[in-house]
């Protein structure tokens, strides 16, 4: 979705993590550095992977490769010293395939099964850091749904933490929409159904997730019949649901105040600082599904004030292309999302019974959205391209210090 999309990190919640915490703050104190891999703090103290190959001379395309190849197997070789002992007797480390304020995920396969998954390794010495890792750890060993990305196993040392997860290799939903070459409003109901079904689990466990946006919705495998998961717990937190899974009736004790999340996804009482539910969450889903249907944001702006303006008014339009071939049913689906006042949004248990949603868009024209959704990602893309650096300056806004 382009580089203006920035993330803005919240005090850690209190709440659901705090025996994770004290576990490992303990367990750093008990272990010191001795159970790190000794090769950690010695000699790999710069980049990531970093690498440099001085003086070449024009190479063979076979030559090419084999520089290619002699590069990767020795990036992976300086990065598995990165791993406790533990981790890399149990797992081949393969390769980097993604990177946050705290954390590295790489792509490793079961030494005994040759099964792949995923390892994200959290830093944990910084009190940042050890509070993200305890929050999304709490939430991780929490969850088991068909659509909420699977924890397989934990690692604990003083310095890091590292996570087993299931490992999505169908890619992002948009990346699956553009893709695909054709796209109905039958193919955004599969997709919303998979992703409200996650969700609504999320919200009956008492967990917002807070980041729903659709770099962290992943389909599991390529294939068509993938399931999409929910994915990225950093921002998650217990609290702001009810255990039937309305925001209407959630306790006010159980609400959140921390401002946090990608500003394009925030629901206005976030960006108020008012005290806010899991009806976050819902709002996001409907700028998804505004996104997954023609394209474009329901609301950008330039400027992040006048993002956030827009956002606290909460008029969005159904205007340019795609948007006179799309059902009003659609449109229905998205403004129930919507509403300024989180009482009257939707919640996902009710979004998944909404008629667009239940019949899978039996009503709908089988019109081809998929031109019109590509040319609008690119156009924005190129806007946000052009515009990174000056962003990037204020991405954040001030944190609350108060609550989850």
């Amino acid at each position: 979705m382009g580089c203006g999309i920035n993330k803005v990190l919240p005090e850690a919640s209190m709440r659901g993590y705090a025996s994770v915490v004290q576990t490992l703050v303990a367990f750093s104190k008990a272990q010191g550095d001795d159970d790190e891999p000794k090769k950690c703090g010695e000699k790999h103290r710069g980049p990531w992977f970093s690498t440099s190959v001085k003086n070449l001379q024009p190479v063979t395309s076979s030559q090419r490769q084999t520089l290619r190849d002699g590069r990767h197997q020795d990036k992976v070789a300086k990065y598995k010293d990165k791993f406790d002992s533990r981790v890399t007797a149990r797992y081949d480390i393969k390769a980097l395939i993604g990177r946050g304020s705290f954390s590295r995920v790489v792509r490793v396969e079961h030494r005994a099964t040759r099964q792949p998954f995923a390892i994200k390794m959290m830093e944990v010495v910084a009190p940042e850091g050890r509070e993200v890792c305890a929050s999304e750890l709490a939430v991780l060993q929490r969850v088991s749904h068909s659509n909420v990305i699977q924890l397989i196993e934990v690692f604990q040392c003083a310095r890091r933490v590292y996570m087993v997860l299931e490992l999505a290799t169908g890619g992002e939903l948009l990346e699956r929409v553009v893709s695909r070459g054709h796209f109905t409003e039958r193919d955004a109901t599969q997709a919303l159904r998979m992703v409200l079904a996650g969700v609504g689990y999320l919200h009956h466990l008492g967990i917002t997730h807070r980041d729903l946006k659709p770099e962290n919705l992943l389909y599991y495998h390529p294939g068509a019949d993938s399931r999409l998961l929910v994915t990225d717990f950093g921002l998650a937190t217990f609290g702001g649901a009810a255990e039937g899974g309305s925001h209407a009736r959630a306790d006010r004790n159980w609400s959140l105040r921390t401002t946090c999340g990608t500003p394009e996804y925030m629901a206005p009482e976030v960006v108020l600082r008012r005290p806010y539910s899991c009806a976050v969450d819902m709002w996001a889903l409907g700028v998804i599904a505004y996104i997954v249907l023609s394209g474009s944001m329901p609301f950008e702006d330039n400027s992040r004030t006048q993002l956030y303006r827009s956002i606290v008014r909460g008029k969005c339009s159904f205007h340019g292309d795609p948007w006179p071939s799309v059902s009003n049913l659609a449109k229905d689906f998205i403004q129930r999302l919507l509403p300024l006042d989180p009482a009257a949004r939707l919640t996902a248990d009710q979004a998944i019974r909404h008629p667009w949603v239940a019949t899978m868009a039996a009503s709908s024209s089988m019109r081809n959205l998929h031109r019109s959704i590509s040319q609008n990602l690119r156009q924005r893309t190129s806007r946000n391209s052009s515009r990174c650096p000056s962003r990037t300056a204020s991405a954040n806004l001030p944190l609350h210090r108060r609550g989850t």
